[in-house]
């Protein structure tokens, strides 16, 4: 029984403290009528409920506020000066009144009572806050900075406001104080630095991450336990694409902290991805070395070193088979030490590519491949694009029918994925490559809505070529003898592949194609690294053949040999500047104008 007595009795106390309807009406009602502009109604309202809500502070506000919108200032100061009266100690009452004095256009008034409320604050956290906010509130954002400061020097704690202040200082645009306090305050983001990121992200402008590390740099030499402060550093240098002083400051926490190598991994494929491969591979190497197999970041980063030596290598148009032949070895005695397992299955995918297009020996890299598509263990994923590899390899050396195969077993199992249509759309092109230009063409037009824009692109390109070639002609022969030359190419029968295009030349002249087979053989140029005569090519195209499609495509390719082989940095921005002015419609011009950009010094 007693039980239920105090029960009932909680549950009435309750009701007695829940705001009623008919208040809850009201404080909607005087919102509406002060947002209206209806500042007596809503100040009726507001002085109710101000009255029957024990004078609270938020109701008072905005009944003040109403009477000075109705300019009754000797009533409001009246109200104020009483309130000061009851809570001498309450410092937002001085600033309601020296806003009061403001409005009333008496600004020495007004100033007096600003400074007396600063004067009289607290060595008293709650006490700086709250007049610092009222402060705030009004926009007055120099004396809330000067009221934090002086809870600073009561409370003689620099940390004490500083999160406030270092916001204060962002509002005002003191890059240099808001860093400073951002700094101070760091315990309140160490458990989440990606807000302060953030904030410095949204706020900075180029140098300002310099002024950033200026301050972090004296910070670590003050606080060199604080983890917070070279994490940050770190994150600067990445920003500024110095990613060989970020890895140094990653391998220095992992040490510290005992780490997994986690942030060393990710430095690493930050770098891989930005072309710093000196400083990826010193990432990975540590990974490896330091951290051993036992790693979860060891297989990872092994395959990534191998990857981004093998980019290392190939950058350079000017590789030895010497140096393609080391790479192979570092595949081999990895897989060796670790295995061919469910684990390595991607790494040995890239090592049938490596070994198929850089070495040629497609009988290894079929039989790479194969490994993989039987390895049960394997995910879906991988086993699909070995099949997709292995097809394309077979059709290399010649096997359409079990190209299909592998094409069509993909299609099936990933009907509504990524790798379907990659395997529709290699079907496609081997139906093209064949001469069966109609179902190709069929197969194109339904791959233009695929999910990827490449696949949808390459899609869109072939179909309007096929559609372009087969009108100008009754015969089809020049198109088939095109497609013919596009799977030699792709076969690395370059001899071959010249032939049939010069055929087209000499028993075709002036036939819509002629651009397209300037293009081709600038290719197969700059597969043999003959990058001269690719050039010679993509020049006779812009020559005589401006207004043709592949015209932007050979000024892009052109640019880029001038930039990134032949390292002649003006010629290439010159080009790159032709191409977004001349073919602004182009799909390269935003690239060409993002490399135009660089080359000249830009920052982006």
């Amino acid at each position: 029984m007693e039980r239920y007595f105090n029960i009932k009795f909680i549950i009435i106390l309750l009701f007695a403290f829940l705001p009623s309807k008919a208040w809850l009406q009201e404080a909607r009602l005087a919102a509406q009528y002060y947002q209206n502009g209806e500042y007596e109604k809503a100040a009726t309202l507001y002085e109710k409920l101000y009255s029957s809500n024990g004078n609270n502070d938020y109701y008072f506000s905005k009944f003040t506020e109403c009477l000075i919108e109705l300019k009754e200032f000797d009533k409001v100061e009246k109200l104020i000066k009483n309130q000061i009266g009851l809570q001498p100690e309450a410092l937002q009452y001085y600033v309601m009144l020296g806003n009061v004095y403001e409005r009333d256009f008496k600004d020495d008034e007004a100033k007096k009572m600003y400074r007396e409320a600063i004067n009289k604050v607290e060595p008293n956290t709650s006490s700086v806050i709250k007049l610092g906010s009222s402060f705030v509130n009004l926009g007055k954002y120099d004396l809330a900075i000067e009221t934090y400061e002086k809870g600073i020097e009561l409370l003689n704690d620099d940390k004490a406001f500083a999160r406030s202040l270092a916001d204060l200082y962002r509002r005002t645009g003191d890059k240099d104080n808001m860093i400073k306090y951002y700094l101070s305050g760091i315990n309140n983001y160490a458990s989440n630095l990606s807000n302060l990121k953030t904030t410095f992200e949204r706020t900075f402008e180029e140098d300002d991450y310099a002024r950033l590390q200026s301050q972090l740099y004296s910070k670590i030499q003050e606080n060199p336990d604080e983890v917070a402060y070279v994490e940050l550093i770190e994150w600067t240098f990445i920003h500024e694409k110095e990613f060989d002083k970020a890895l140094r400051q990653a391998k220095a926490l992992d040490r510290r902290l005992d780490e997994n190598g986690q942030r060393v991994y990710e430095i690493g494929n930050v770098a891989f991805n930005h072309g710093d491969y000196p400083t990826a591979i010193e990432a990975y190497e540590y990974i490896t070395t330091q951290k051993g197999i036992n790693s979860s970041y060891y297989l990872f980063s092994k395959s990534m070193l191998l990857k981004t030596k093998k980019e290392q290598l190939l950058q350079d148009s000017h590789y030895t088979t010497e140096q393609l032949k080391s790479i192979e070895q570092e595949y081999e005695s990895f897989l060796q030490d670790y295995g061919y397992n469910s684990r390595s299955a991607d790494l040995i995918i890239e090592y049938a590519n490596f070994e198929a297009f850089y070495l040629n020996n497609y009988d290894k890299a079929i039989g790479l491949l194969k490994s993989v598509v039987e390895m049960q263990s394997a995910s879906k994923d991988s086993r699909a694009l070995a099949k997709l590899d292995l097809g394309d390899y077979y059709l290399i050396q010649g096997d359409r029918w079990e190209s299909n195969l592998l094409y069509a077993q993909v299609d099936k199992d990933f009907n509504e994925g990524v790798l379907g249509e990659q395997a529709r759309y290699k079907n496609a092109l081997l139906s093209y490559f064949m001469g069966d230009f109609e179902w190709a063409q069929e197969q194109f037009d339904i791959l233009k809505s695929a999910t990827t824009k490449l696949i949808s692109n390459d899609a869109i390109d072939k179909s309007v070529f096929i559609l372009d070639n087969l009108g100008l002609d009754t015969t089809a022969v020049p198109l088939q003898l095109y497609a013919t030359s596009e799977l030699l190419v792709f076969q690395n029968k370059y001899e071959e592949a010249f032939q049939t295009l010069d055929s087209i030349e000499i028993n075709f002249p002036e036939h819509g194609l002629e651009d397209d087979v300037l293009y081709l053989k600038a290719q197969i140029y700059k597969r043999e690294r003959q990058y001269d005569k690719a050039i010679e090519q993509y020049q006779v195209i812009l020559d005589k053949f401006k207004e043709e499609i592949r015209a932007d495509n050979a000024l892009f390719e052109m640019a880029e040999l001038y930039e990134n082989v032949l390292e002649d940095k003006e010629k290439a921005k010159s080009l790159y500047e032709q191409l977004f002015l001349e073919f602004d419609n182009s799909t390269f011009a935003v690239e060409a104008r993002k490399r135009f950009r660089i080359l000249r010094g830009d920052e982006i």
